[in-house]
C-alpha cells in the first residue's frame, strides 16, 4: 500500500493500492460497494478506464511517467467510459470530489510514496 501525495507533499490518499497485473488491472474497483475517503487505486499502464459494474462515481487522474496529470475526469459515473488519454502511464482512481477538493487538474503533479 502506498500514499498518494502532491508535489508539495500534501496527502491526497493515505492508502493507495497499485494494480499492475492483468487481473488486478482488469478488476480494478468493480463490484466494490464504495471507495472510502483517503483511499485510491493506481492502475499502471492505463490510458482509459471503464465504469462497468461500478456502484459509485470516481475521480480519475491520468498521469504521465513523471506523475503530471494529463487529463482529469471529475465524478465519472457508473456505466461510463473515459476517453483515451495518449501518453498516460497510469490512471489514479479516487473517491468522487477528491481532485477538486485538493485543487488538482491538468498539469498538477502527483507521486506515490
Amino acid at each position: 500500500m502506498h500514499r498518494l501525495e502532491t508535489a508539495d507533499g500534501t496527502v491526497v490518499a493515505e492508502r493507495c493500492a497499485v494494480a499492475g497485473s492483468f487481473l488486478s488491472r482488469f478488476r480494478g474497483l468493480m463490484w466494490r460497494r464504495d471507495l472510502p475517503a483517503g483511499e485510491g487505486l493506481c492502475i499502471q499502464d492505463c490510458g482509459s478506464i471503464h465504469m462497468f459494474f461500478m456502484r459509485f462515481p470516481l475521480d480519475v487522474a491520468f498521469v504521465d511517467a513523471e506523475g503530471r496529470i494529463l487529463h482529469a475526469c471529475h465524478t465519472i459515473r457508473p456505466w461510463r467510459v473515459s476517453r483515451i488519454v495518449f501518453g498516460s502511464k497510469a490512471a489514479l482512481e479516487l473517491p468522487a470530489g477528491t481532485l477538486r477538493s485538493h485543487g488538482l487538474d491538468r498539469g498538477s503533479v502527483l507521486k506515490l510514496v
